[in-house]
């Protein structure tokens, strides 16, 4: 069954973003639609799917990763306005049925992702 997962890596720090706040996006003609927002645990993960194999459908999506909050947090001094503030990543879902896991490796200043297993 299809789900939607995502895992944040904090390269600063060596390990997991725990307590970035995440939100799901699902992007359309009429607008955006905000399908959930999420607190990363201690895994640097949500505690369940962004999406579940009964909300998965085809289209396009967005997760955004509250980046500059999760390293002022965190005690870094950032500037004002931060390089990296709010991380966005576009990405489509073309088969429901499948796993689609969106990891983010990020410091406040550089960013990477692909699709993971």
């Amino acid at each position: 069954m299809g789900h939607l997962s995502t895992h944040v890596l904090d390269t600063v720090a060596g390990g997991p973003a725990a307590g970035m706040k995440v939100t799901l996006l699902r992007l359309g003609a009429q607008g955006n639609l905000t399908v959930t927002e999420r607190v990363l645990n201690a895994d640097g993960r949500c505690d369940s799917p962004l999406l579940d194999a009964a909300a998965m459908a085809a289209g396009r999506y967005r997760l955004l990763f509250e980046v500059a909050a999760y390293f002022r947090g965190r005690g870094t001094t950032l500037p004002d306005p931060a390089f990296l503030d709010v991380v966005p990543i576009d990405f489509g879902i073309s088969d429901p049925t499948g796993h689609y896991h969106v990891p983010l490796l990020v410091s406040p200043w550089a960013y990477s992702t692909y699709r993971g297993s």
